[in-house]
């Protein structure tokens, strides 16, 4: 059998948004606990918002990770290091062009009307790749970062739909 299999990850950077929804979080809560002891209907605010805390605070933290095998590609996104989700899954007899971010082969694709899905790690650093699957008249513009394993597993089957300039 002439299977093909590469995995990769990225880890979603911090944003200011993120550590200042944590510290909001938490600033208020303890806030809300201190004004317990003047109020103890504040008691049940407290606890509510533990409880929120504990749900959201999870959520903030985000991973992705690629799998490439036959042809598939999916997309899972982790949160919290513990729960995981398929967020997306693409056959490759679907996709038109696989090219780096900012790469000429993308040019035609530039006035076209396309939904982005991001599941690159938005570090400044490290260039994403672009997966350009089209469905009718939208074409969807799918941002990653794959390692060289899964770039050459994918250019041995399909080597017509990745640009490597």
């Amino acid at each position: 059998m002439n299977e093909s299999y590469a995995e990769a990850g990225a880890k979603r950077k911090e944003t200011a948004g993120t550590f200042a929804l944590r510290f909001l979080l938490v600033f208020v809560a303890i806030i809300a606990f201190l004004l317990t002891f003047q109020n103890s209907i504040l008691l049940i605010v407290s606890a509510i918002l533990i409880v929120v805390i504990i749900y959201i605070f999870p959520k903030l933290s985000v991973e992705y990770e690629y799998v490439y095998c036959d042809g598939q590609l999916d997309f899972d996104k982790i949160m919290g290091n513990a729960k995981r989700k398929t967020a997306l899954k693409i056959d490759f007899e679907q996709v038109e062009i696989m090219a780096p971010e900012g790469s000429h082969a993308l040019d035609g694709y530039t006035y076209v009307k396309t939904a982005v899905k991001d599941f690159s790690s938005r570090r400044k650093e490290v260039k994403p790749y672009v997966i350009v699957i089209r469905k009718g008249e939208t074409a969807t513009k799918i941002l990653f970062e794959p390692n060289e394993k899964m770039i050459n597993s994918i250019k041995l089957r399909y080597p017509r739909k990745i640009a490597q300039y």
